[in-house]
């Protein structure tokens, strides 16, 4: 019994509401529950829009319009018509409601350095949460086109360069590889694809093309938190799809043999394996795709 899986969830699920203080009628000792504080803390990181709102909450109409008269009353949120749709209502942080928000940051970021702090091993730990938060959150992955200069493509390209060094046995030197240039990855030429988790990056892809009918796909990499969830095939998808608006007809790429679950893909979602058409030092797999 002490091995089932049900219950080893249960215990789990046990957890986190007793460490996220799920039925504390004051979360973080701020004087209301945790959805009003959610409520709070989504509209201060943007989502001011009441119907993304609600579906980034997940809460029905009718509890979303309770919470955010009990924010309203406390003075912490304005509530108006949206400026770009009449139909649209949108909720802002009033000076107060900032305020409260920041307190909410920092309280909750000082929690989070405490539980890491006090852990034997916080970044196994931090693994653990980003695999269970990818799991949960599958269905609300978005993807973004998306420059490959800035901060969350080049987290997703470095990240990229470094499993390509651990898993090859000579280490990889983007330096020495055919590594696509910023422009070549961005409309009209190309495109960049950067797929998101609640905000955290957690795969990319690229479209290299050159203003001609033949484009390559490039720097294909999902996190290890979100493999297994379809996240590589979707990605490949939709980059063909871009492609297909950029005018271009074929698509073209390249592989190594280390790298078995991306040459598995790249068979069953019918690409055709081809003669070598570089001189990149690393590959020795090569394919090729009609659009």
């Amino acid at each position: 019994m002490t091995h089932d899986p049900i219950l080893r969830f249960r215990r789990f699920a046990r957890s986190v509401t007793t460490e996220v203080g799920a039925l504390d009628e004051s979360f973080l000792g701020r004087g209301r529950s945790l959805g009003a504080a959610r409520v709070l803390n989504a509209i201060g990181h943007g989502r001011t829009d009441l119907a993304e709102l609600r579906a980034y909450l997940t809460l029905d109409s009718g509890l979303l319009s309770r919470l955010l008269r009990q924010l309203e009353a406390e003075g912490l949120v304005r509530l108006s018509q949206s400026p770009l749709d009449a139909r649209a209502r949108i909720a802002e942080l009033t000076e107060t409601g900032a305020g409260e928000f920041a307190a909410y940051e920092d309280i909750s970021n000082d929690r989070a350095s405490s539980l890491l702090a006090r852990h034997p091993k916080p970044e196994a730990l931090l693994a653990a949460m980003d695999l269970i938060a990818s799991a949960l959150g599958q269905d609300r992955i978005v993807t973004e086109e998306r420059d490959p200069r800035d901060d969350p493509s080049v987290f997703c390209l470095n990240e990229y360069y470094a499993e390509l060094g651990r898993r090859f046995s000579t280490g990889f030197d983007v330096n020495l590889s055919c590594d696509p240039q910023a422009t070549d990855l961005i409309a009209p030429r190309g495109a960049f694809l950067v797929a998101f988790s609640d905000g955290m990056p957690i795969g990319c892809v690229g479209v290299k093309g050159n203003g001609g009918p033949i484009a390559e796909i490039k720097r294909l990499w999902i996190a290890p938190s979100a493999r297994g969830l379809g996240l590589a095939k979707r990605l490949m998808t939709q980059a063909e799809e871009r492609a297909q608006t950029l005018g271009i007809q074929t698509l073209r790429l390249d592989t190594n043999s280390v790298l078995p679950e991306a040459i598995r893909l790249y068979r069953s979602t019918g690409w055709t394996e081809i003669d070598r058409f570089n001189d990149d030092p690393y590959p020795d797999h090569f394919f090729e795709k009609t659009l």
